[in-house]
């Protein structure tokens, strides 16, 4: 079995007297893609918030290629090989395509402030390198060249979500958390999103671990599945394994449904 790249074990999580998470734990297995499910409330963005750093769960711990990362804040893990999305475009809509993703790649350059400053010999090589990589291996790959130079704010919110996915691809990650890449997309957009995951975990091998609503979607590109209902794992396995589990299929449809399944 591929080992667990990124796991996170046990993690609690509460804000004053709400509990978001009670004890979950899930492990995503190199070049695979996982997904995270549940009703609205289950606890995902606030898992993934407690992977990437960006919350401190109460308990638990996170291991990043077998390394405790649980103390490290959202840069470092970002340098180690962390990418994400956010539910809500999360954008500078006054810059351009081209600049928002080059700002995902500037995590990885070496320009000490003084050269950056002043855009120095090794500052402009640099920069130079960083923007023919992206344009070769980003932009293109996410067939996004004919709006490059236009500002984010006139894209459809289609693209403005491809432009995301670009961004956090300049970073180069090893693990790219994609927290509900499709929502308010249509079906056209949602198939190229999917066709482009795809593309990034199979032609690149990049981990993927994804929350999302679109149950099509889910089945048919992931690797494997966590349910979540209320800040807990309800069921966790293969997708068809997850499709008929009981009480996933109560938390999404009611109990009438889980006599359907059972007979």
């Amino acid at each position: 079995m591929t080992p667990a790249l990124l796991q996170a074990d046990a993690i609690h999580l509460g804000f004053g007297g709400i509990k978001a998470l009670s004890g979950v734990s899930l492990a995503a297995r190199a070049g695979e893609i996982t997904a995270i499910i549940g009703p609205n409330g289950a606890g995902k963005t606030s898992l993934f918030n407690a992977i990437s750093g960006f919350y401190k769960p109460q308990q638990g711990r996170v291991h990043f290629e077998g390394r405790d990362i649980t103390a490290q804040g959202p840069a470092r893990r970002a340098a180690l090989g962390l990418a994400r999305t956010f539910q809500n475009v999360a954008l500078f809509r006054g810059m351009s395509v081209l600049d928002n993703i080059k700002l995902g790649g500037h995590t990885r350059l070496a320009a000490n402030p003084f050269t950056a400053l002043w855009y120095l010999g090794p500052a402009r090589r640099e920069e130079v390198a960083l923007r023919r990589e992206i344009e070769r291996e980003v932009i293109d790959f996410l067939e996004i060249d004919h709006v490059r130079h236009q500002s984010v704010a006139s894209l459809s919110y289609g693209l403005q979500k491809r432009v995301e996915l670009a961004r956090a691809l300049a970073m180069r990650p090893k693990v790219l958390m994609l927290d509900e890449p499709v929502a308010g997309m249509n079906r056209e957009e949602t198939e190229d999103m999917a066709r482009f995951i795809l593309d990034i975990q199979e032609e690149r091998g990049i981990t993927v671990l994804l929350i999302e609503h679109d149950m099509g979607l889910v089945m048919d590109i992931s690797n494997h599945v966590v349910v979540l209902n209320f800040g807990q794992v309800i069921g966790t396995g293969a997708p068809a394994e997850v499709r008929h589990n009981p009480e996933v299929v109560r938390a999404y449809l009611g109990d009438k449904a889980v006599a359907g399944v059972s007979a």
